[in-house]
């Protein structure tokens, strides 16, 4: 029995133990404050002593009392205002003492965690911010959980120690409502794990997670710092728990500043992709498109407009309108918008293009106030202007028209052609008849004669109206063998009298055998018809028409001359842009040399000019000639060889 009371003083050793192993309760805490204030108090008595000795031998007399209650009063408030100062110089020593080459690391995390707020992004900030906790309190792993911002759950995005991350915390759980208050939680402490269900206790404690600090903003609990225990298995102690609180209060801020910035980011990269997209809708309109500011500077100038005005954007961007538009254009346009404030239209402004001076652009114009909504007021900050080149459209439209005209024309001169032959095959047949029977030494008859030359030569120059204004009797597109000569001929008939009128004379030097394209017949015609007209209008005063045709290998040539007043250096070459003519204002569309030379590319030929001022003109068209005229051109000079 007496033997037995030996392990019974076991138990308060046991007790002990446990106390310190599972921190039921801070010992080393509880006794590091009791020596703190320990030796704080005796210090600050020793203090007051050494104080009351010194004034009490060196400056006043012992004897009296009053001077001693006076010493005793001066002592205490010296002590009192030198309590706390030589508390926090004890506790510092003794805390550099316990904690030893980590007492440097727990002062510096309370800096850190100030400083975190100087980094707004938040990955580095979640790295920086667990590595430096954890190398600190010397925990084994470590969680930071951030607020969803669409399901208000706290889900990790930053983990430490584990092999695979946990799961996020709700915040309609036990510990997530509790840490959501904004209290810390600690599952070793057994009163607070009452506050939660055994399972939802075990489910953290399986993941190594026992302490849960809360970062808690304006907003609420943005935040969770999730820890494990010591690397010694040791759990941490009630100043790790302040620490932690102290940090996450600085954590919560940074933490919020990064969020915020994340966002700020995100829109500000939206706006980007949102900019960009309407930069790109701008640019890659086929419509030049400019902005002006209320004092109509330029403030955006797409690449359309750069391309149809000719002047670049870096030259126009910043410049009034005046300076850049010629007056007339910008009168109408600001006369247009005086008159339609909300909105006008102009068709067919011309406009000179800054490439190309000689050039004149045809174009449709739209301006449109730029308004900007603030708040509820909507304000003009400036004007869109859509500028539409409309030439090409235009030029296309008076072609059409000149078609439609020419064959109204045509139809016309085969009516009358048809009708004019009735006539002349009753002339042409009486006259015929009354040769016949006649005297040839009549002088009648030599009037008959007379009147039987005209009358082939009238029904010559109508046969050459038909065969103008019809498709040469096949399909459209068709193409047949056609012979240049009998083309030149025919057309030349069709304006001999027109020729003899204008005292023009004519030089034929026509090769034979006849060169031979494959064609149509119909639009050939077109070409020397323009071509011969161009050279009467070029010499009111007469002169002379040469034609000349020839085969060279495989190309026949035509050259038509005249002795006209020339073309001049400058137009040479504009002569085959639509609508561009040196004739006065109702002598000529400026469509003949356009079409001329449509229709010789169409054939796959070439058609050049050379011109001297008041000397005259020469046109050289250029022509494939047909695979069997070559054919029979090479068999005759090889027969000849």
């Amino acid at each position: 029995m007496e033997l037995s009371a030996i392990p019974l003083s076991l138990i308060p050793l046991a007790f002990a133990s446990a106390i310190v192993r599972y921190r039921l309760m801070d010992v080393e805490v509880i006794v590091k404050r009791g020596v703190v204030y320990g030796a704080a108090l005796a210090a600050i008595l020793g203090i007051y002593v050494l104080l009351l000795q010194l004034a009490t031998h060196a400056v006043l007399d012992s004897t009296s009392s009053q001077h001693n209650r006076v010493i005793a009063l001066l002592a205490t408030i010296v002590v009192i205002l030198l309590a706390s100062p030589v508390k926090n110089a004890i506790q510092a020593a003794l805390d550099r003492a316990f904690y030893r080459d980590r007492y440097d690391y727990r002062r510096a995390l309370v800096g850190f965690a100030r400083d975190l707020n100087s980094d707004l992004d938040l990955g580095r900030l979640s790295d920086r911010l667990v590595s430096r906790v954890m190398e600190t309190l010397l925990t084994d792993r470590m969680v930071l959980l951030l607020a969803d911002e669409a399901s208000g759950d706290f889900e990790p995005i930053r983990v430490a120690g584990f092999t695979v991350p946990p799961p996020g915390l709700s915040r309609r759980s036990g510990l997530g409502g509790r840490l959501d208050a904004g209290h810390t939680v600690a599952l070793d402490d057994p009163l607070a794990a009452r506050r939660f269900t055994d399972e939802e206790i075990e489910f953290w404690r399986d993941w190594g997670l026992f302490y849960f600090v809360p970062c808690v903003s304006k907003e609420g609990t943005i935040a969770v710092l999730a820890l494990g225990r010591r690397e010694s298995a040791e759990p941490l102690n009630s100043e790790d728990m302040a620490l932690l609180a102290a940090v996450a209060g600085q954590v919560a801020t940074a933490l919020e500043n990064g969020r915020l910035y994340r966002q700020l980011r995100v829109k500000a990269e939206e706006l980007d992709r949102l900019r960009e997209f309407s930069e790109n809708v701008v640019e890659s309109l086929d419509t030049g498109l400019l902005v002006l500011d209320l004092d109509d500077r330029v403030v955006r100038w797409n690449r359309a407009i750069e391309q149809l005005y000719g002047v670049p954007r870096s030259l126009a961007v910043g410049q009034p309108l005046a300076a850049i538009f010629e007056r007339s254009f910008v009168e109408a346009l600001c006369a247009a918008r005086r008159e339609n404030p909300d909105g006008a239209r102009l068709y067919r402004m011309p406009i000179g293009s800054r490439e190309s001076p000689d050039r004149r652009l045809l174009v449709n114009v739209t301006t449109v106030p730029l308004l900007t909504h603030v708040g509820p007021d909507v304000r003009t900050t400036g004007t869109v202007i859509i500028i539409e080149d409309i030439s090409a459209r235009v030029q296309l439209e008076e072609q059409l028209q000149v078609s439609d005209k020419m064959a109204s024309i045509g139809l016309l001169a085969a009516g009358v052609a048809h009708e004019v032959n009735t006539p002349l095959t009753g002339i042409s047949s009486f006259t015929q008849m009354l040769l016949e029977g006649a005297d040839p030494d009549d002088p009648r008859t030599r009037l008959l004669e007379k009147i039987e030359r005209q009358t082939f030569r009238a029904a010559k120059i109508v046969n050459g109206l038909l065969n103008l204004s019809r498709q040469g009797g096949q399909a459209s597109g068709e193409r047949v063998p056609v012979d240049l000569n009998a083309v030149i001929n025919d057309v030349l008939a069709l304006l001999e009298h027109q020729l003899e009128l204008g005292r023009i004379k004519v030089r034929r030097d026509l090769t034979a055998p006849a060169p031979v394209v494959v064609g149509t017949e119909h639009k050939l015609q077109q070409v020397f018809l323009n071509l011969f007209l161009n050279a009467r209008d070029a010499m009111p005063k007469g002169g002379w028409l040469s034609i000349a045709s020839r085969a060279e290998g495989d190309r026949a040539i035509i050259e038509l001359s005249d002795t006209g007043s020339g073309i001049p250096a400058e137009h040479l070459s504009r002569i085959y842009d639509p609508f561009f003519t040196t004739k006065s204002l109702g002598h000529g569309t400026g469509l003949g040399l356009s079409i001329t030379y449509g229709i010789v590319r169409e054939h796959d030929g070439t058609i050049t000019v050379e011109s001297s001022v008041g000397q005259g003109t020469r046109f050289t068209v250029n022509l494939p000639l047909s695979p069997a005229y070559v054919q029979r051109a090479s068999r005759a000079a090889a027969i000849e060889r």
